[in-house]
């Protein structure tokens, strides 16, 4: 390889275009997960690391158009980290934003009865519940005076005193 190769391979033949075409394609990424997915009860499954391989793979060639420098995938790659962390920084510093951007706490269980209007709306089903107040040393959901679905998908439990 000749110092004219290595030259070329860390190159940046398009950075603006790099720029834009990530940045189209991180917020429609955005809006996928924050507003479409934006909740999941429990870890990460197959099918949602299936999801993001996938995910990955189509948005690749909306964002890169065939780049063929080293330098150019950097580009891509520092957009889509600076608007993640653009982000991140927005909701701390402005919370209309987070309220824009993130998930409202949403009540699950009130003094023990189970709030199904609201399991339904986010697809959470009794035994996903149950599996949540066990896990927060709970048997019997009366137990509970309040449990939350949080934005981040985990379950806060209170329980009755």
């Amino acid at each position: 390889m000749t110092l004219f190769d290595i030259s070329k391979t860390f190159s940046l033949e398009m950075p603006l275009e790099m720029f834009i075409r990530g940045t189209a394609v991180y917020w429609f990424l955005f809006l996928i997960f924050r507003v479409v997915l934006r909740r999941d009860v429990g870890s990460i499954g197959i099918a949602d690391v299936l999801l993001l391989v996938l995910l990955a793979d189509a948005s690749q060639n909306a964002m890169a158009n065939e780049y063929t420098s080293v330098g150019d995938g950097f580009v891509l790659i520092a957009t889509l980290v600076f608007w993640n962390l653009a982000v991140d920084w927005l909701c701390y510093r402005f919370p209309a934003v987070e309220k824009l951007m993130g998930a409202p706490t949403l009540c699950l269980v009130r003094d023990g009865r189970i709030i199904r209007r609201n399991m339904r709306r986010e697809f959470i089903s009794h035994e996903d519940l149950m599996s949540q107040l066990r896990q927060h040393g709970v048997e019997d959901v009366r137990q509970v005076h309040r449990a939350y679905l949080e934005s981040d998908g985990n379950i806060s439990v209170l329980k009755q005193t």
